[in-house]
């Protein structure tokens, strides 16, 4: 029998944590324009590794020290709203989880990248 895998953030390491699957997908890597990175030619998307723990969703990368993202946060501060366009072109609603966070993938990529969240009152085709 084949074990689930789900992917927190699209493109980065999958989890088989079964508690994961409500937020598979839910949040994805932007470039400084807004658009979600597709990993072509970037393998260190795949490489951070993903769970969650505590009620947050725990990074880890090669060279990284952990970045712990908390996972159920009410959405009401309209300031850290955004748009992003998916690979697919189509553009959504995002939260964006912040400098620290941008910092940690920015650092880690070497390339400026924001780490966002699908709004969760946005209607998901198919995220990233």
């Amino acid at each position: 029998m084949t074990q689930a895998m789900y992917f927190p953030i699209a493109l980065c390491g999958a989890t088989d944590q079964p508690e994961a699957a409500r937020y598979d997908r839910r949040w994805m890597v932007t470039d400084a324009d807004g658009r979600a990175l597709d990993g072509r030619g970037n393998d260190k998307l795949s490489a951070i590794e993903v769970r969650l723990k505590l009620g947050y969703l725990v990074m880890r990368a090669p060279g990284m020290l952990r970045l712990d993202i908390p996972l159920d946060v009410i959405e009401d501060d309209e300031s850290v709203f955004a748009m992003a366009k998916t690979t697919q072109g189509e553009e959504i609603q995002v939260v964006d989880e912040g400098e620290l966070a941008a910092a940690w993938i920015s650092n880690y990529l070497q390339q400026p990248a924001r780490l966002v969240k699908i709004h969760p009152d946005e209607v998901r085709r198919d995220a990233a």
